[in-house]
C-alpha cells in the first residue's frame, strides 16, 4: 500500500519525537510536572489533610501556633530590653565615676591611689599624654585610648565599647571619656562581661522555658477546646440515638447560657416542630385511610349483593348507592387536597388580590336560595329567595341589586365596600363550609351577616340548630373531628369543614371562633381589612 505524501509524520519520523506530549510544559519532559504544578498539587493535598483534621486538633494548632510565636517575639523583646537596661546602667555608672573624678582633678584633690568599689577602672591623663593616677590594678603606662581616640569619645559624648585583650583585660570594655581642667582627661571603664552573663543566663532560661510553656498551654488549649466541645459531642451522640420511630426525639441542652445553649434550644425547637407535623402527617393519614374505608367497603358490598343475586337487584338503586359513596369519596378527596395545599403554602394564601367580601357573600349564597337569609350592613336585608339571580322578582332581584355585578349605589350608613387581600375561591369556600355546616343543623334559614368593625371585616353565619357545647367549640376546628352521633358521616361529612375554614382563615391573618346564638350557634370570622 502506498504511503500518503501529506502525512507529516510518515515523512518525517522525528516530528513525533520532537513534539512535547499533551500536557507536559515547555521546557520540560514528556510525563513529568513542573515544579509550579507539582508545588500547587503539594499545597492542595496538603490543604486537604488539614481539613480532614478534627476541629479539635486544628483550634489547639492555631491557638499553639499563635502562642509560639507571640512567645518567640516577647522572648526577643525581653532579651532586646534587659540588655538595653544593663547597658544604661553600666553607662550611667562609669559617667558617674568618671564626673566624681573630673572634680577631684579640677580641685587638685585626687589620691595617689584611686579606688573603686564597683570595679570602674579609671584613668586620669594630663595635657602631655602622661598617666597621672589609675586605680588599683589598671596600666598606669599605656592609656586605654590613644589621643585622637580620646578626642573623637570626648566629641561622641556618650559610651563606647572597647576590646580589653590588647590591655590583658579578657573581656570587652565599656569606655566613657570626660575631660577635665588644665587639658586633664579621664577615662573610666567597666567590663561589660558581666551584662554578657546576664543576658546568656536569661537567654538560656527563654530557650529552656519557652518550649516547656509553650507545651503547658497547648495542652492546656487541648483540654479547655476538649471540654468547650463536649457539648456538642454530647448534641451528636443525642443526634445519633434519634431515631424516626422514637416518640420524644431532643437533643441534650448543656447548662452554659452560651452559644451552644442557643444551638440546642434551636435544634430542639425545629425538632418539637417536625416532631408536631410528623404526628399531625400520621393522625392525618390514618384519619384519611377510616374515612376511605367505610365508602370503599359500602361500594363493595352493594357490588357484591348485586353479582351475587342479580335476577331480583335493582341496578338502579345499586348505581344510586355506589354513586353516593363515591361522591362522598370526592368530597373527602377534594377536602384532603385542600389541606394539602394549606400546609404546603406554610400559612399564606394562594393569592393576594383584593377581595370584595360584600360581592362574594352575595354571589356565593345565591346557590342556597330560600335557606339563607343575607345581611350586609348598609344594605337593605335580602330575604331568603332575594340574593341576586334568586327566582322572584321582588325588588331586590335582578341586576343592579346590592352586591351583584352592576349594583346601584347602597343605602345606609358604611355604604363603601368590604374590602380584604387574599384568594377569593378561598374565601368563598370557608363561607361555603361554614353555611354547609350550618343547614345540616338548622330548621329555620340560615342568617349570613357581613359588617366592617374598626380595622376588620367581620363575617357570621348563625343557625337555630342545637348548638355545640362551650368546651367542644375550639376542638370542632380539629381534623376529623366529630362531636355526636348527629354528625354522622352522611349528614356530617368527614370532619374537614371547619379545620379547612380554620387554615384558610388563618392564612388569610384572620381568625375564627364559635359562640352562642341562643338559640343556635353562630361561626365569627374576622379578616384585616385592606
Amino acid at each position: 500500500m502506498a504511503a500518503d505524501p501529506a502525512s507529516p509524520a510518515r515523512r518525517d519520523p522525528r516530528a513525533r519525537q520532537d513534539r512535547p506530549a499533551a500536557g507536559a510544559d515547555a521546557g520540560h519532559p514528556a510525563g513529568t510536572a513542573s515544579p509550579a504544578g507539582a508545588a500547587a498539587h503539594g499545597g492542595g493535598r496538603a490543604v486537604g489533610r488539614w481539613r480532614r483534621k478534627s476541629l479539635r486538633f486544628r483550634l489547639t494548632a492555631v491557638a499553639s501556633a499563635v502562642l509560639a510565636v507571640a512567645l518567640v517575639v516577647s522572648a526577643y523583646v525581653m532579651i532586646t530590653v534587659l540588655g538595653n537596661a544593663l547597658l544604661a546602667t553600666i553607662d550611667d555608672s562609669i559617667y558617674q565615676r568618671a564626673r566624681d573624678t573630673v572634680s577631684l582633678a579640677d580641685a587638685g584633690r585626687l589620691p595617689d591611689e584611686m579606688t573603686s568599689p564597683d570595679g570602674t577602672l579609671l584613668q586620669v591623663i594630663d595635657g602631655t599624654g602622661r598617666i597621672t593616677h589609675t586605680t588599683t590594678g589598671t596600666d598606669r603606662l599605656v592609656p586605654l585610648l590613644g589621643a585622637g581616640e580620646r578626642a573623637a569619645a570626648i566629641g561622641m559624648g556618650e559610651a563606647r565599647f572597647l576590646d580589653g585583650k590588647p590591655y590583658g583585660i579578657p573581656h570587652m570594655l565599656r569606655v566613657r571619656v570626660l575631660s577635665a581642667d588644665r587639658g586633664q582627661t579621664v577615662i573610666a571603664a567597666r567590663p561589660f562581661s558581666e551584662v554578657q552573663t546576664s543576658i546568656s543566663t536569661a537567654g538560656h532560661v527563654l530557650i529552656v522555658g519557652t518550649p516547656l510553656l509553650l507545651i503547658l498551654l497547648a495542652g492546656a488549649s487541648w483540654v479547655i477546646i476538649g471540654r468547650t466541645l463536649r457539648p456538642i459531642a454530647a448534641l451528636r451522640r443525642g443526634a445519633d440515638e434519634i431515631t424516626d420511630t422514637a416518640r420524644s426525639r431532643r437533643l441534650p441542652v448543656p447548662e452554659a447560657r452560651d452559644e451552644v445553649h442557643s444551638l440546642a434550644t434551636t435544634l430542639n425547637a425545629m425538632l418539637a416542630r417536625l416532631e408536631k407535623a410528623g404526628v399531625r402527617q400520621r393522625a392525618l393519614v390514618s384519619d384519611a385511610a377510616h374515612e376511605l374505608r367505610s365508602p370503599l367497603a359500602s361500594i363493595r358490598l352493594q357490588l357484591e349483593v348485586a353479582l351475587g343475586h342479580p335476577e331480583g337487584q335493582d341496578w338502579r338503586e345499586t348505581a344510586e348507592g355506589v354513586l353516593e359513596d363515591t361522591m362522598r369519596l370526592s368530597r373527602l378527596a377534594e377536602d384532603l387536597l385542600s389541606l394539602a395545599r394549606l400546609d404546603e403554602r406554610g400559612g399564606t394564601p394562594a393569592r393576594g388580590e383584593p377581595v370584595e367580601l360584600d360581592q362574594l357573600v352575595a354571589q356565593t349564597v345565591e346557590r342556597y336560595g330560600e335557606a339563607v337569609t343575607v345581611r350586609i350592613a348598609g344594605e337593605p336585608e335580602r330575604e331568603p329567595g332575594n340574593a341576586p339571580g334568586a327566582a322572584g322578582d321582588g325588588p331586590e332581584s335582578g341586576p343592579g341589586t346590592a352586591g351583584g355585578p352592576g349594583s346601584g349605589p347602597r343605602s345606609g350608613p358604611g355604604s363603601g365596600p368590604v374590602r380584604v387581600t387574599g384568594d377569593a375561591l378561598d374565601l368563598s369556600r370557608v363561607l361555603v363550609n361554614l353555611v354547609d355546616n350550618a343547614l345540616r343543623h338548622t330548621s329555620a334559614p340560615v342568617v349570613v351577616e357581613l359588617r366592617a368593625e374598626g380595622a376588620d371585616a367581620v363575617l357570621t353565619v348563625t343557625d337555630d340548630g342545637p348548638g355545640i357545647p362551650e368546651a367542644d367549640r375550639e376542638r370542632v376546628f380539629d381534623r376529623f373531628t366529630r362531636l355526636d352521633s348527629a354528625r354522622s358521616r352522611d349528614e356530617g361529612g368527614a370532619g374537614l369543614g371547619l379545620a379547612i375554614v380554620r387554615e384558610t382563615v388563618h392564612a388569610h391573618g384572620g381568625a375564627v371562633h364559635l359562640e352562642d346564638a341562643s338559640p343556635g350557634l353562630r361561626a365569627v370570622v374576622r379578616l384585616p381589612l385592606s
